[in-house]
């Protein structure tokens, strides 16, 4: 049993698997830090500063508190702020992630251009074809 499992674990299909879910941690670490410490900074700045991830709707009547956090604490409470940021963050990181496969593809496009030449005919086809030649030219 602990063959048959190193086995599997040794395929390919696995260690490329195990190799991309890394890289997409680590490259999804670089696109949140990208939205977070650029992107969201600048939309920030040309809307005067704006912070949606702060904005609720109390749906309770004990809920006074003017920050989402207190107001958690205090009762129930719709944070359509946060959530909109949430969105807001997987729209630019879906359309980078968007640009950065299209980008890739292109790159494989242009590497796998260059045609192949055909393969040359086996031996077989080209007894075939001389005993097709030949009868033509008896017909």
């Amino acid at each position: 049993m602990l063959k048959e499992f190193r086995d599997f674990a040794m395929k390919g299909n696995v260690v490329d698997l195990a190799v991309g879910v890394i890289i997409g941690a680590a490259f999804g670490s670089i696109v949140t830090s990208m939205v977070s410490d650029i992107i969201m900074p600048i939309i920030g700045a040309i809307t005067g500063g704006l912070d949606f991830s702060n904005y609720f709707v109390p749906l309770s009547g004990k809920v006074s508190a003017s920050n989402l956090v207190d107001a958690k604490k205090q009762g129930a409470v719709l944070a359509w702020g946060s959530f909109l940021t949430l969105v807001l963050n997987f729209l630019i990181v879906a359309t980078v992630l968007f640009f950065v496969i299209r980008l890739m593809n292109q790159l494989k496009r242009g590497d796998a251009e260059a045609p192949k030449p055909p393969p040359a005919p086996t031996r077989e086809q080209v007894l075939l074809e001389e005993i097709r030649d030949l009868l033509k030219a008896k017909s």
